[in-house]
């Protein structure tokens, strides 16, 4: 009993003597950590404002703001660690043994982050672009440092790594996508002539694209038809929606100007 009372009476004695000895290094070390998060807050918000004021695209500056938040956080730290004489020598050797052991563990997921990097860097698309990667298309909604996520026109949410993008063939159309439509006419009517409606059956679709410049005109002669091609852009968003009023658009063209619509035909002869 007599010898747990005086170890209780040495750790209690210990902790006075440190709390004494140290008591103002604590204060200070506490005080540089509270102006360390609140010097980084600021330094964000400064950061973040400047990148907004050169338009750069909102993942960069978030990105560029959120690093030098932890930067300033990280250094004043450091700072306060050597204020109550924690050498950072061991810490350092430490996290780096241990940076090495779950780099080689999760070096897949750690990839991820790699090729998030690059994207935020290079900006080979931004948030708004519509891209077509890995067999999938749609609007970039958010750009992480693990993956980027995607929406189609039916808001339908497509998650992608990051590491299945870099590298890859990027088809960037911006905010809109490429429509592209075939009609086939018979070869008893005029070519000149459909192509001239079907332009003007387009052009009254009032599509919301700054690249609305449908493109017409022949694209093949098939065995029982010509073939007429139309090529023009829509917001991504409405695709199929345009799409489809712009079939009914050039099947009523056509007809109201009776052009007839070539069918498959086969021509049989007989020989006697």
């Amino acid at each position: 009993m007599d010898e747990e009372i005086q170890q209780i009476t040495a750790i209690y004695h210990m902790i006075v003597e440190f709390f004494v000895t140290y008591s103002f290094q604590l204060v200070g070390a506490v005080l540089i950590i509270i102006i360390g998060f609140w010097l980084g807050g600021k330094v964000a918000n400064l950061i973040h404002s400047i990148c907004q004021r050169h338009s750069l695209d909102v993942t960069l500056s978030t990105f560029l703001a959120n690093t030098a938040k932890i930067l300033v956080i990280a250094i004043m730290s450091v700072i306060a660690m050597g204020k109550i004489g924690i050498s950072i020598g061991p810490f350092v050797a430490a996290l780096g043994a241990v940076s090495l052991g779950a780099g080689l563990a999760l070096q897949s997921p750690l990839s991820n982050y790699g090729a998030g990097l690059n994207l935020i860097l290079t900006r080979p698309f931004v948030v708004g672009n519509t891209i077509s990667v890995q067999n999938v298309t749609g609007i970039v909604e958010e750009i992480q440092l693990a993956y980027t996520r995607l929406t189609n026109e039916d808001g339908i949410e497509i998650t992608i790594p990051n590491k299945h993008i870099i590298g890859e063939v990027i088809h960037n159309s911006r905010a809109d996508t490429l429509i592209e439509l075939e009609v086939g006419i018979s070869y008893n009517a005029d070519p000149e002539q459909a192509v001239l409606v079907i332009k003007q059956a387009l052009a009254g679709l009032h599509v919301d694209s700054e690249r609305n410049n449908p493109v017409v005109g022949i694209d093949s002669f098939g065995d029982s038809n010509i073939t007429l091609a139309a090529r023009l852009w829509a917001p991504t968003c409405n695709h199929f929606r345009v799409r489809y009023q712009a079939n009914s658009a050039i099947y009523a063209a056509l007809k109201q100007a009776k052009i007839e619509i070539a069918y498959p035909q086969r021509e049989v002869r007989m020989i006697s």
